[in-house]
């Protein structure tokens, strides 16, 4: 079993900051890519930031330059730094990680329950 535990969410005013942070634990025997995804009311799930095994990272166009996606490998945990928040980033964000729970064996996606994250004045 593989567990994702998210943390950081909140209410914060357009233009503050919330960091989030994502912890993998359980049967893991290697994590690669992993990342933050997020689902506004009535629109569909988006990638907003991923970051590889090795550090590489992709971002959303809307979040280049404000979000900050980074991984502690030694405690399978990653964080997404949010700077500059807009009302538009008001989400639900999820944490996604790709696992292989056995040596040889396939990689799976798995998610995290999702954190609640709201921008208003």
């Amino acid at each position: 079993q593989v567990q994702l535990v998210e943390s950081g969410g909140g209410l914060v005013q357009p233009g503050g900051s919330l960091r989030l942070s994502c912890a993998a634990s359980g049967s893991i025997f290697r994590i690669y890519a992993m990342g933050w995804y997020r689902q506004a009311p009535g629109k569909q799930r988006e990638l907003v930031a991923v970051i590889t095994s090795g550090g590489g990272t992709n971002y959303a166009d809307s979040v280049k330059g404000r979000f900050t996606v980074s991984r502690d490998n030694a405690k399978n945990t990653v964080f997404l730094q949010m700077n500059s928040l807009k009302p538009e980033d008001t989400a639900v964000y999820y944490c996604n990680a790709v696992i292989a729970t056995v040596v040889g064996g396939t990689a799976s996606h798995y998610w995290g329950q999702g954190t609640q994250v709201t921008v208003a004045s």
